[in-house]
């Protein structure tokens, strides 16, 4: 139970850092402070639900397509809180695509920095 809400504290930390990246290299992707909670929940539970089912989906229906599912979550995940939320708006074809690029780069490397520095200070703390 600990370790799941480890996990889903980084989780939302790793995708806020994302959007917080992706809002402030791209123009065309604005978002504001009020909403900017609500979207970062919006996107956190859509990602949360799309990534099992297209991993799902991949793995029966397209193997090579196994390996894009994080970053088809990811462009979902964006839309679906576009949509939803009134704290994300992104315009133009160009920055949705580098902003699920973005999104998808800065989680996954905020979610591998976090959990090493995580799971050294645990095991530090265990000795």
């Amino acid at each position: 139970m600990i370790r799941m809400l480890i996990r889903l504290g980084l989780t939302i930390v790793g995708n806020a850092i994302g959007l917080l990246i992706a809002g402030a290299l791209l123009d065309d992707m604005n978002m504001n402070a009020s909403g900017f909670i609500i979207a970062l929940l919006v996107f956190t539970v859509a990602e949360a639900i799309l990534q099992p089912l297209l991993s799902k989906v991949a793995q029966r229906k397209a193997e090579a397509l196994q390996g894009g599912t994080a970053l088809i979550t990811t462009f979902l995940a964006l839309l679906i809180t576009d949509l939803v939320s009134d704290g994300l708006n992104i315009t133009g074809a160009v920055t949705w695509l580098l902003a699920t690029l973005i999104v998808w780069l800065a989680t996954l490397l905020a979610g591998v920095i976090l959990a090493a520095i995580f799971l050294k200070n645990v095991g530090e703390n265990r000795k």
